[in-house]
């Protein structure tokens, strides 16, 4: 009887880790480029006890077998598109496909974002909203009057009393095997890791990469009705899970009452 009560404990945690997701996805529905996250659940352990009448000649057709509950393993980003959102701002850039943009951090390393709500800093630099670095570095000039960004990721500014516009960089993307192994590390940023793979970085267009278009942002692919759903059930499976605890307690207790 005591196994029922930490086999639904087990549950009701996991239960907590879910509304603890959903609450998060909830929470980044405006955030540029956020992708939505779901939990995955494994059983745990089995106890497998003698089966009466199984013998090596004459074996059970079904084992005996109690489960001990379930365990939060993983969470994984859903990589479905976000809505386009136009923004009329030209330092505003999407990603139509596959891929990240690559910033540089204070710390010297990669990280990756889908968020293209870039900025021009004090240096000419193109900066993301949070002051990182787009790599490779792109520099506009000072007396730049308007910056253009083709779809394969070639900036252009052009420069006051000039005809022409002059070449300032490419943004460069990156795409992963498998981009449910990134890393969130806030702000918008993914880190790398070992799951993820190595990056293959590329112009836009290329190599299955996603081209990139100016004046628009991603919006976040969290869709409420989804997750208040999600949310709903979560709810009503830990209240089935405390419901079990309780009456593993009430037999508990009627046993121990057995001798009065």
């Amino acid at each position: 009887m005591l196994n029922a009560l930490t086999t639904a404990a087990s549950g009701m945690k996991a239960q907590e880790r879910r509304i603890d997701n959903i609450a998060n996805n909830l929470a980044n529905v405006n955030t540029t480029g956020f992708k939505r996250s779901r939990l995955e659940f494994q059983d745990l352990l089995y106890h497998r006890m003698p089966t009466p009448g199984g013998t090596q000649d004459d074996p059970a057709p079904n084992l005996l077998e109690i489960g001990h509950g379930t365990a939060v393993v993983a969470s994984t980003r859903e990589q479905t598109q976000g809505d386009l959102t136009e923004t009329g701002n030209p330092l505003d850039v999407v990603i139509e496909g596959d891929g990240y943009f690559q910033v540089s951090r204070s710390t010297g390393q990669l990280a990756y974002t889908r968020d293209g709500s870039f900025r021009i800093n004090a240096d000419g630099r193109l900066v993301t909203t949070s002051g990182h670095p787009l790599e490779p570095e792109i520099v506009v000039p000072a007396d730049a009057q308007s910056v253009a960004i083709s779809p394969d990721g070639v900036v252009q500014a052009y420069l006051h009393g000039e005809d022409y516009p002059v070449e300032v960089g490419t943004i460069l993307l990156a795409r992963f095997v498998n981009p449910g192994g990134l890393s969130g590390l806030g702000r918008n940023l993914l880190g790398w890791t070992p799951a993820s793979g190595e990056p293959l970085v590329d112009s836009p267009g290329e190599r299955g990469l996603g081209s990139v278009r100016q004046g628009f942002l991603e919006a976040s692919n969290v869709e409420v009705v989804n997750e208040m759903v999600q949310m709903i059930m979560a709810q009503r499976a830990y209240e089935v899970a405390s419901k079990a605890i309780q009456t593993s307690d009430e037999m508990l207790e009627l046993a121990n009452n057995i001798r009065r």
